[in-house]
């Protein structure tokens, strides 16, 4: 089993920065790869990117790109997601996941782990 613990959300204005973590433990061993993905209310869970698990590769969904930057520590156990220039329709629940297929994947079902979320609100 691996767990995953989201921390770092808040309420944040627009145009402001705010960087999430996401710490694992247990079998990271087995992992490929560490998405991030968000749930605004009332939508489906969408994609933000992926890092390798060796923290070399990064796979962005297009319309984040040049604003959000996923990068991991060096102990390899934390994963961040760092948001620049926040706006309004930013606000979501934020979630780490983790997967084992070596793949790197904008579908959350091939995610196997996931963390409990954070709320980030943007405020205009």
């Amino acid at each position: 089993q691996v767990q995953l613990v989201e921390y770092g959300g808040g309420l944040v204005q627009a145009g402001g920065s705010r960087r999430l973590s996401c710490t694992t433990s247990g079998r990271t061993f087995d992992l490929y790869a560490m998405g991030w993905f968000r749930q605004a209310p009332g939508k489906g869970r969408d994609f933000i990117g992926v890092i390798s698990w060796d923290g070399l590769t990064t796979y962005y969904e297009d319309s984040i790109k040049g604003r959000f930057t996923i990068s991991k520590d060096n102990t390899g156990h934390t994963v961040y997601l760092q948001m620049n220039s926040l706006k309004p329709e930013d606000t979501a629940v934020y979630y780490c996941a983790a997967a084992t297929a070596a793949t790197m994947t904008a579908s959350r079902y091939e995610y196997d782990y996931w963390g409990q979320g954070t709320q980030v609100t943007v405020s205009p």
